[in-house]
């Protein structure tokens, strides 16, 4: 069951890498802000939070399923 719980972790985590990645250097710009002085893009904000949401849960949970428990 550990070595599942690890896999599946590492796994949660490479997904969400990946959609966070995406969101911030490949896909379009979600928005355009446009000031007096500049031009800014923007990401897509909910896809970049929902990766890292990803991230994190995945590497908590390949890192909880790692840990030796002591009994």
């Amino acid at each position: 069951m550990r070595v599942i719980g690890i896999i599946l972790g590492i796994v949660v985590a490479a997904i969400g890498g990946v959609i966070v990645y995406r969101a911030l250097f490949l896909e379009p710009s979600a928005a355009v802000v446009i000031t007096e002085t500049e031009v800014r893009e923007l990401p897509n904000t909910a896809r970049v939070v929902g990766g890292m949401t990803l991230v994190v849960i995945g590497a908590g949970l390949a890192f909880l399923a790692a840990r030796r428990r002591s009994r």
